[in-house]
């Protein structure tokens, strides 16, 4: 059986250490949901956007905390698996993708790995994402990545299955229902994806409900359409989570096979 490809939504980066909420219980069960223990793990996260792809190539990749007004517990979290130098190059290949020796994993690699791998004994590196370019671009991406399913290496996607920054809904916690708009934009993705839909998922902009509020830009979205890509033609996705917090941030979480 051929490794499938993941999309994780990170959410905050808090979410390592708030355990009550349902997707850091579902991270910390991810190991378990693959059917093998990946060899290597390529992350595609959106919080590393260049203008053409790069990938990682260091060795001992650095603990990037890339945000700021956290509490200091969450600064003194690291993450230190071993590099992937060699497959890094390989994927460089398939890609065309630059070369950065000096990237380490950002919080959107590191916080769902620890999650799911707190051993950091994985070997992980990062590919990045080009907002500039289309939706489909990044599934022809992925596309190219197809051939590391058959090594057992896990390409995961790691944004945002909705992602409104200035619509978060502060107050009231994560019991409360999700906003109808990013609920109707949850479920039409959920569709899209169990029906194998590319050419909707290409075009989510013109065909999905509240596009513009659950995405008013792509990045968080750009590694799902990788991950789509990378488990080849014809692929479908199914739901390995799907909850909500802060009102209208999904996060929800994919395998396509």
């Amino acid at each position: 059986m051929s490794m499938p490809t993941v999309f994780v939504s990170h959410g905050s980066p808090m979410l390592i250490l708030e355990e009550h909420r349902p997707a850091r219980a579902f991270l910390a069960s991810l190991a378990s949901v693959l059917p093998k223990r990946p060899k290597a793990i390529v992350a595609v996260s959106a919080h590393w956007e260049t203008d053409v792809p790069a990938v990682s190539t260091t060795r001992k990749p650095s603990t990037i905390h890339d945000f700021y007004g956290f509490p200091p517990a969450l600064y003194a979290l690291s993450y230190g698996p071993p590099g992937a130098p060699e497959l890094a190059e390989q994927v460089a290949r398939l890609t065309g993708a630059a070369h950065d020796p000096h990237r380490g994993l950002d919080h959107g690699a590191w916080v769902p790995a620890k999650l799911s791998w707190p051993e950091a004994d994985i070997p992980m590196f990062q590919l990045s994402v080009q907002p500039e370019q289309s939706p489909a671009y990044h599934i022809e991406l992925g596309r190219k990545l197809a051939a590391l399913r058959d090594e057992d290496i896990l390409v995961m996607g790691s944004g945002s299955a909705t992602h409104n920054l200035r619509a978060l809904v502060r107050s009231g916690g994560d019991d409360s229902e999700p906003e109808p708009w990013a609920r109707a934009f949850d479920d039409w993705l959920a569709k899209t994806l169990e029906e194998g839909d590319e050419a909707a998922l290409a075009d989510y902009r013109k065909r999905a409900p509240y596009a513009v509020e659950s995405h008013p830009t792509d990045e968080h979205f750009l590694p799902l359409h990788v991950a789509f890509g990378a488990a080849g033609k014809g692929t479908r996705g199914r739901a390995l989570h799907r909850s909500f917090a802060l009102g209208n941030l999904s996060m929800a979480a994919y395998a396509f096979d």
